[in-house]
């Protein structure tokens, strides 16, 4: 798969989490910067690397199957696996600056 295909398969990836939010905060889970990484292989196999606002975030159970149903139904992406991690751990700082004003923090 050519670098260009990939990156636009990423912005598609970024565009479906976009639209998956935190149900505790009003703010998408990319934008709350709970994504780490994005890796797509040759053959369009999806890994995500993620971690959540808290060890005891009441969505640990079913975000990450969110996450990897509506990835997955991109055409392109073959299958879709989620890895949650702690390290580092999560702080509002690793929020964007659209995420801190829609949160008043700006």
């Amino acid at each position: 798969m050519s670098s260009e295909r990939v990156e636009e398969l990423g912005i598609k990836i970024v565009e479906v989490l976009k639209s998956i939010y935190d149900p505790e905060i009003p703010v998408d889970i990319y934008e709350l910067g709970l994504i780490y990484d994005v890796m797509v292989s040759d053959n369009n196999d999806v890994k995500i690397l993620m971690t959540l606002t808290s060890p005891n975030c009441p969505v640990a159970e079913t975000l990450p199957v969110e996450i990897e149903e509506k990835v997955t139904t991109l055409e392109e992406v073959k299958s879709t696996e989620v890895e949650i991690t702690f390290d580092p751990i999560w702080t509002q700082d690793m929020m964007s600056e659209e995420a801190k004003l829609e949160l008043g923090f700006l």
